[in-house]
């Protein structure tokens, strides 16, 4: 995160010495009317760590690189995919050159550095999926795998009895985070906290996690809630969702780094038919959590 924070002050000033004039054409089609940033923003990769507060934004039109999108992997990761294969192909490099000249050993040691970037490049993917349309019907908002099904007396935000579904995502899923329902963001919640490990039941209450309050768009508009929760690996919390933004079933709108937790809580109502259990694998905005009738 420090390296990608240093790499955009130098490519800010870059675009200001170099790229005048690219500059005032993004200015000139910025939207907003405050900067939610302690950096001058220039184009949208400027975003990056602010994209869910108010303030200054593109339309996606305008922004010129949508299409990293369309790369088979999730854009909020592409700068730690660089950061790391910097480092990990020289040395894999170096081990197999070491192999061809020198000791066969060398092979075994060129294992690590290859794991480590089949590992990379395999947490970071984006696969496509397809949506299930029904009405009434909550996918799972990540990949993983469910460990937690309990039932809340009174949940204070859906005012009323709720079902939480736990997720437990380890560093082989994928971890990008889609909206369970076609909803509209009416608040988000940030909190600080530990990392512990994402297996550990209190790390549900103690780490580090954002949550956000979604208000579905079709009728009877059900509130319900989707935390996103950091592991001992997982560091970094991303979401793009603003408030007062919508969202279509399965339509992405953030993502958690490196082996951590994603919570659903969902409000008790007859009608409500819970269609996963303790166990099952989940694969964000395509399996079927539940359904209201």
């Amino acid at each position: 995160m420090r390296i990608e924070l240093l790499w955009g002050h130098v490519r800010r000033a870059y675009l200001k010495l170099f790229r005048r004039g690219y500059v005032r054409r993004m200015a000139a089609t910025r939207q907003g009317e405050t900067n939610q940033c302690p950096w001058d923003v220039l184009d949208p990769r400027d975003l990056k760590f602010y994209a869910n507060q108010p303030g200054y934004y593109w339309d996606r039109e305008d922004d010129p690189f949508t299409g990293r999108e369309n790369l088979g992997f999730a854009r909020a990761g592409l700068a730690e995919m660089i950061i790391f294969s910097s480092v990990l192909l020289p040395t894999l490099a170096l081990f197999i050159f070491l192999a061809l000249t020198n000791s066969p050993w060398w092979w075994a040691a060129a294992l690590v550095p290859l794991l480590l970037e089949a590992e990379v490049i395999w947490f970071f993917r984006n696969p496509k999926r397809v949506v299930p349309q029904e009405s009434g019907t909550v996918v799972s908002p990540a990949d993983g795998k469910i460990d937690l099904i309990e039932e809340i007396e009174h949940d204070d935000v859906i005012e009323g009895p709720a079902i939480k579904i736990a997720i437990f995502l380890s560093v082989f899923n994928v971890h990008i985070n889609r909206a369970p329902i076609a909803c509209t963001v009416i608040a988000s919640r940030y909190r600080q906290g530990k990392f512990l490990s994402a297996l550990r039941p209190e790390s549900a209450w103690e780490n580090e996690r954002l949550e956000l309050w979604l208000e579905s768009t079709e009728a009877p508009h059900r509130v319900i809630r989707v935390r996103q929760i950091t592991g001992q690996l997982a560091r970094r919390i991303v979401c793009w969702a603003k408030t007062g933004e919508s969202f279509e079933r399965g339509e992405q709108f953030g993502m958690i780094k490196l082996g951590s937790r994603t919570e659903l809580i969902l409000p008790k109502e007859e009608g409500l038919e819970v269609l996963v259990k303790l166990g099952d694998k989940v694969k964000a905005g395509s399996t079927v959590f539940a359904r209201y009738q």
